[in-house]
């Protein structure tokens, strides 16, 4: 029989994961072990029962729900992604990986297309920083890029850890036991939108994602010397802000200066104390965030903003201190695993381009231990993070037909 994907239970059913929401419609915002993200675990939980697999979760709230293969002892071959979402997000980014790939299975049980090996679809605790201020924390966890030190050493901005938040949640027992051999899985596939307008802007329908960009995370404090803004002379200040301002445009300036597309610079937190209209600032502290497909580059690119750092220091004494918060190898794509998305996307006559990922998920750390690709779709403008996000039915079914394909194939 052939693979047939039920759209409108589909597009239903993200509506419906959409209304989880600690904000009003349409925009969505679901935190990780909120009681809103619980509810929304549940909703998905049961659709993964009434689907037939079987369920389980780990210490950290990553969810595995398995539909068993004639060869059950096999490695499985996995799919998936995240529901949580940052405040005032969309309802595809994430979800349209983890319900897609139920709908993948679903269709090939319909399908009658029984694997050989098991296929798993995972849903990963956190990808998004919101709680804890670094993204993926479950992927990590699975992949031994994050140790059991992280229970204590991982808090919100009240100070509470991520052992207490977790087991509030429910989730309990030793986070070292997370960790996934190397080969536990045969392969993992990530379908996701894109989050960018390239698909969308050639009209093609389905990108194979060949290289997965890495972030490198700096919280930079800057202090320099407050005071009333009347009163203190402009030929004495050591203003933080302005000395913030100048790292922040090095920022910028490092990551246009390699001339490639694929590097990124972004200051995305800029907090100003005291944050009074008439007192200068005495210290300022930024969030950085650079990117690149090259380890290489994108260090070249710290090099370059920490020197910038060390200059404005001098020149405007102030006190400069650069901490590093994370620093993620880039990830290549399993060939074999980006020629079985390549096969099935010819399969059903649906053109593709191969292209990397400029966002980072949890298909970086899954590459770790697994042979790994991801599968994106375009979204309306390029469009994500925010409540106007959105895929059209047609394209996400078109990311289903060919993710069920690839499993199928994958599975054997």
């Amino acid at each position: 029989m052939n693979i047939i994907v039920d759209t409108a239970r589909l597009v239903e059913e993200l509506d419906r994961l959409a209304g989880y929401s600690d904000a009003p419609a349409p925009a969505v915002t679901r935190v990780v072990f909120s009681e809103t993200d619980r509810r929304a675990r549940e909703y998905v939980k049961g659709l993964c029962a009434a689907a037939g697999l079987a369920v389980r979760e780990d210490a950290a709230g990553n969810t595995f729900a398995r539909w068993a293969g004639r060869e059950p002892s096999l490695p499985a071959v996995a799919t998936g992604s995240h529901i949580d979402a940052i405040p005032h997000a969309g309802r595809y980014d994430g979800t349209v990986g983890v319900l897609g790939g139920l709908e993948a299975i679903r269709a090939l049980q319909r399908a009658g297309r029984e694997p050989r090996r098991s296929i798993e679809l995972a849903i990963f605790s956190a990808e998004e920083p919101t709680r804890f201020g670094i993204g993926c924390f479950g992927s990590r966890l699975l992949a031994g890029a994050l140790d059991a030190s992280a229970g204590e050493r991982l808090r919100d901005k009240e100070g509470r850890t991520l052992d207490q938040w977790r087991t509030a949640a429910g989730f309990a027992g030793d986070l070292a036991s997370m960790r996934l051999p190397v080969g536990h899985y045969a392969a993992f596939v990530e379908l996701h939108i894109e989050q960018g307008p390239l698909l969308e802007r050639a009209g093609i329908p389905l990108g194979v994602v060949t290289a997965i960009a890495a972030p490198a995370t700096w919280r930079i404090t800057v202090e320099g010397e407050g005071g009333h803004a009347g009163a203190l002379l402009m030929r004495d200040r050591r203003d933080a802000f302005c000395a913030a301002a100048e790292i922040a445009l090095a920022v910028e300036r490092a990551a246009l200066g390699t001339g490639v597309a694929d590097t990124v610079g972004t200051v995305g937190v800029c907090d100003v104390f005291p944050g009074a209209v008439n007192s200068v600032p005495s210290r300022v502290r930024l969030e950085v965030d650079v990117r690149d497909i090259d380890g290489a580059r994108r260090d070249g690119v710290l090099a370059r903003i920490r020197q910038a750092c060390d200059e404005t220091a001098a020149r405007r004494g102030v006190t400069v201190k650069a901490e590093v918060i994370n620093a993620d190898a880039p990830a290549e794509c399993d060939p074999l695993v980006v020629e079985a998305l390549a096969r099935a996307a010819a399969v059903h006559q649906l053109p593709f381009e191969k292209m990397v990922s400029r966002a980072y998920h949890d298909s970086l750390f899954l590459a770790r231990i697994a042979p790994t690709a991801m599968l994106f779709i375009p979204c309306r403008g390029g469009v994500s993070h925010r409540p106007d996000e959105f895929a059209a039915p047609e394209a996400i079914a078109s990311g289903v037909l060919v993710l069920a394909e690839a499993l199928a194939e994958l599975a054997g």
